[in-house]
Order: structure tokens, then sequence, then C-alpha cells
């Protein structure tokens, strides 16, 4: 049916340029959930103007700069979901679900003050990306998104704009060479 897709939970998918999709368009998703029944993402690199209002700006003081709530994806736009980084040695907290090494979900809902002890950085999405059984499989088989290992730095990135290009310039060979393709690609 597909072609071999590498695992993607805990890792980026990378928006091959140019993707005709505006929400996706030089995009960079973290993926948080992929298995028989579809993929959850969420989009780290679109910061929006909007601010946690109450009752969650009782967080506030553990975003990541930019302290915005980002622009996660289509999906369920009036879905929150925090990610935040664990410190080393937290143990079993009830109110963080493992991801993927040191990047936890936290429960929006649960006191911030008795998170903090357990982490030092919390970023918050509107909405998600999303995909059906396959879905996901095939858009990489066909050359939309690129699968690549996630540095924790990414998803708490102080400079989200430049994510995309900072994501591909690290990446060996000639697939750094993508971080300066234009946006226009019959302008190369």
């Amino acid at each position: 049916m597909f072609g071999f897709t590498p695992a993607t939970k805990g890792r980026l998918l990378v928006a091959t340029p140019p993707l005709d999709d505006p929400n996706f368009d030089r995009a960079v998703i973290y993926i948080l959930e992929h298995h028989n029944d579809g993929a959850v993402g969420v989009v780290i690199n679109r910061p929006s103007d909007e601010a946690l209002d109450e009752p969650l700006d009782r967080w506030i003081d553990l975003q990541t700069v930019p302290s915005s709530i980002f622009d996660g994806g289509p999906v369920e736009d009036s879905a929150l979901i925090a990610l935040a980084h664990a410190k080393q040695g937290t143990g079993e907290d009830e109110n963080l679900t493992p991801i993927v090494g040191d990047i936890v979900s936290a429960d929006l809902t649960a006191d911030p003050a008795i998170v903090a002890a357990a982490v030092d950085q919390v970023r918050v999405f509107r909405g998600y990306a999303g995909w059906g059984p396959g879905q996901l499989e095939g858009e990489i088989d066909a050359g939309a998104w690129l699968v690549l290992d996630a540095e924790t730095s990414d998803v708490f990135s102080s400079e989200p704009d430049e994510l995309w290009r900072n994501v591909l310039r690290r990446q060996p060979g000639r697939l750094a060479w993508l971080a300066n393709a234009p946006d226009d690609l019959s302008l190369n």
C-alpha cells in the first residue's frame, strides 16, 4: 500500500516547498502520536498574537518566549494543548504525560505552581494537525513532508519564524540546501 515510512512520534514533519495548503506551507510539526488510526501533531513555528486569558494566564510565567499561544493546526481550534520540557529526575507526575524524551504534555487544568517544580518551559498551542489512517503515510510518500529528528529546543524555540530554515540547515548534505529554497520555486 505505502512505501516505508519511518516512525514519526516525537519527530518533526518539515513541509517541503512549495506546499499548496497555506495551513502547512513551511510548517514544522512536532508529532505527538502516530499509530494505525492516524497521527496528531502541533505546528511549532506559528506564534499568534493571542495571549493566555483567565484562568490560564496563571501559566504565563512558565511560557517560553515568545509567550503567545501558537497556532497548532487547523483541527479543533478551540482545543488548547500544552507541551512542556520536563526537568531531569521529575519522576511521576499525574499532570504530565510523557511524549518522547524530556517533552511532555501538561494538563492546563492543573495548578501551574505545582507543575512548575517538574518543568522549566511550557508552550501552548491552539488546535492541532491531524491525519486519518494511512493519510500521513501517503503524504510522506508523495514527498510533501520530510521526517526529521527533533531537538527539544525545536519545540521551545525562541525564534519560531526561523525554525523551518534552521531545522533544514542542520541536516546533512544536500538536504540542507532546501533551507534556501525561494517561496516560488520558478524563481530558482
